[in-house]
């Protein structure tokens, strides 16, 4: 082995490299949660069915012995026939499988989605009945089951499975929330409903694809009705801040939170543009966007699951439109690092003030006219600088 590693061994495991492939070397086990713990206690076993039995699902609780002189396939729970006709089973009853675990539920989601696979009445019934016990597993590790459920290529069943067994109640509330709003825009019957096709329609990439759950979180807060129907004023905005909240609660890291909070903030900016994409607004949807620009782009693609054939080929026409111009300003100039034309330095030499406020305001202002008028040659912004500081300057200066 080239390299070993030894996290593991409290749990039964040894990982090592050999080559180009990683391995783990694991004992026999079983390990299971007491009632109220967040970490399950391991026992160690000598007996390969009763390791296989403490495995999540008939299709994983498989093993090839391979000491003799033709390996041989160890498959006490017909796991091998549960995968052949795409059934989802657990080795021994579901119930006393979760008590063990409780995250196999959320697991059991992804297992559904990412082989479509169909769950036996015992077993959502069981999830159902102990939907609850997932609040005494940690939020990292129910954070990362999460992460990777989204990721499928389609998560489509396995987000529905959690909507409909009651795990969702326990670790993220607002999706059930969206399931009872009524979305007239979209013409779902609720915001769920498209949220998830949004999340099945965005590239499998973990930042666009939290986005897209989260995009549309604010909604049932933010419903009113007027004059013109039903409305969502601002659920962007307050959709932002409750994504971040529910993404610090189950600990993701805090530049995921800040990105994907980002994106749920600008989804609808691309809306705002309707009239035609002049320098001015591609300009501005660039340094809003950041590097979040493919991200943001991606996700506003995604967020069009119209039946309407003409809404939605107008919305990618609008999109398309919108890339082109952006890569034109790119050959003509740096839209990846817009700046005011003149630096901090050359402001405070120029206009004969110290470093404070007034620098800063005479700094977005210059940001305002590259933004809206593209770059200027360094006597041209010295011309506006002068013009604003008229104007700006305060009773008494110099």
């Amino acid at each position: 082995a080239s390299a070993l590693w030894t996290q593991g061994e409290r749990f039964g495991t040894i990982g090592c490299t050999v080559g180009d492939h990683d391995f783990e070397i694991t004992t026999h086990r079983a390990e299971a949660y007491s009632p109220d713990s967040r970490k399950p206690e391991v026992r160690f076993s000598t007996d390969i069915e009763a390791d296989l039995s403490r495995r999540d699902f008939t299709i994983n609780a498989m093993a090839l012995e391979v000491t003799t002189a033709e390996p041989t396939l160890i498959d006490p729970f017909d796991g091998l026939i549960d995968l052949q006709q795409r059934v989802l089973r657990t080795p021994i009853a579901p119930e006393e499988s979760f008590s063990d675990d409780p995250l196999r539920m959320m697991r059991a989601a992804r297992f559904v989605a990412s082989f479509e696979l169909d769950p036996v009445p015992e077993l959502v019934e069981a999830v159902r009945a102990m939907a609850e016990r997932l609040e005494i597993v940690s939020p990292e590790r129910i954070r990362d089951e999460l992460c990777k459920l989204v990721v499928v290529p389609d998560p489509t069943r396995g987000l529905w499975f959690l909507h409909d067994t009651g795990l969702a109640d326990h670790f993220l509330p607002e999706l059930p929330a969206m399931r009872l709003e009524q979305d007239p825009i979209h013409r779902h019957k609720d915001v769920l409903a498209h949220t998830i096709s949004v999340v099945r329609q965005s590239p499998p990439d973990l930042t666009v694809r939290l986005a897209a759950l989260f995009h549309d979180v604010a909604k049932p807060k933010t419903r009113s009705i007027g004059p013109h129907g039903v409305s969502f004023h601002h659920h962007e905005v307050v959709g932002a801040r409750m994504t971040k909240d529910r993404m610090r609660a189950l600990r993701f890291s805090n530049e995921l939170i800040s990105d994907v909070s980002r994106l749920v903030y600008l989804h609808l900016r691309v809306h705002t543009y309707q009239m035609g994409w002049t320098d001015s607004a591609v300009r501005r949807f660039v340094r809003d966007a950041g590097h979040l620009l493919p991200e943001l782009l991606a996700l506003t693609r995604a967020d069009c699951t119209t039946r309407n054939r003409r809404k939605a080929e107008a919305l990618a026409r609008r999109i398309d439109e919108l890339e082109e111009r952006i890569e034109e300003l790119r050959e003509q100039e740096e839209l990846s690092s817009i700046r005011p034309d003149l630096d901090g330095r050359a402001v405070m030499e120029h206009l004969g003030i110290p470093p404070g406020p007034l620098v800063g305001k005479a700094l977005a202002h210059l940001l305002e006219l590259r933004l809206e008028h593209g770059p200027m040659e360094p006597e041209e912004a010295y011309r506006a600088l002068d013009e604003w500081w008229a104007r700006e300057r305060p009773a008494g200066s110099a």
